[in-house]
């Protein structure tokens, strides 16, 4: 293949990072929070710590980036008003 050629594999993956937003730009804790709500669907902000391992306090830090970049969305979680779940925009 030469260096003019266009690549004919393209991850799926890169594809839907690039087009919905610079996730490849974004901290480590915020591609791992982006990871852990495509792998488990919508997770409130301590489920989210939990599931990653991550402190609370970076949890809501990649939540606000994300959000910033607008590849993931909250809503009140009907369970406990005082939190929210957040999810991943399609």
């Amino acid at each position: 293949m030469s260096a003019t050629e266009p690549d004919a594999e393209v991850d799926a993956d890169d594809v839907n990072a690039d087009a919905s937003g610079s996730l490849t730009e974004l901290p480590p804790s915020s591609k791992l929070v982006y990871k852990v709500l495509e792998y488990e669907g919508s997770m409130t902000q301590e489920e989210i710590a939990g599931e990653s391992r991550l402190c609370s306090r970076t949890v809501r830090y990649a939540l606000g980036k994300l959000e910033d970049e607008e590849l993931v969305t909250s809503r009140v979680y009907l369970e406990d008003a005082r939190q929210s779940k957040y999810r991943i925009v399609e």
